[in-house]
């Protein structure tokens, strides 16, 4: 369940939140969720829908106690929550499968906080990225030809680098429900990632 700030437009910030997105701008939970396992925890379970801590542990290879640990933390800062109990079992849940950290300029140490999580979610990417690469030998010539590392550059405004934001988020929303919903896949889909960063490029103090 959503709280009301999680719906609601940061003061300080420029994003708008999408429909059943939420959108987390308070540095503390930010902060919180500023731990290598716990973004793994919440990629897990943005996989399988719900899982145990027993689960979480024996696909992530970790101990049940630190993945207990750590959901219990991610459900304190609202990023999890129980799931519909199946007999003793205590699986957890996503609160929501859309999620927004964003700046508030309102608020101390928010730049600074998302900057953190930011740099340790680039760092995950990387990782998994340089894994997709080690094995693309042995993997479909078409799979790889499909795939693509890009890059460019270019002079734009704050309004139109935020125009853009939008459009590259809304780039994949057309495919995200055939994650959990195996009637959307065609025939031939297989799991697909993306990943991208957009940014001013910092500007020399002279």
């Amino acid at each position: 369940m959503h709280s009301a700030e999680d719906r609601a437009q940061p003061s300080g910030s420029s994003y708008q939140p999408h429909q059943d997105e939420q959108v987390i701008s308070d540095p503390v939970r930010i902060r919180a969720l500023a731990h290598p396992l716990r973004l793994r925890l919440l990629d897990h379970l943005q996989e399988v829908v719900q899982a145990t801590a027993t689960q979480c542990a024996a696909a992530l290879d970790e101990s049940v106690a630190s993945c207990s640990f750590h959901l219990r933390t991610l459900a304190k800062h609202g990023y999890v929550e129980p799931a519909p109990r199946a007999g003793r079992d205590k699986p957890w849940k996503l609160n929501s499968r859309r999620r927004k950290h964003t700046i508030d300029n309102t608020r101390p140490g928010s730049i600074e906080a998302v900057s953190a999580l930011a740099a340790l979610q680039v760092e995950e990417q990387m990782a998994r990225i340089q894994d997709w690469l080690t094995a693309a030998p042995s993997q479909p010539a078409e799979d790889i030809d499909a795939a693509v590392i890009s890059s460019g550059r270019f002079y734009a405004t704050p309004d139109e680098v935020r125009q853009l934001r939008e459009q590259i988020l809304h780039l994949a929303d057309g495919y995200v429900q055939r994650w959990t919903n195996p009637q959307l896949r065609p025939p031939g889909s297989k799991p697909t990632k993306v990943f991208a960063v957009l940014n001013f490029e910092p500007q020399d103090p002279a």
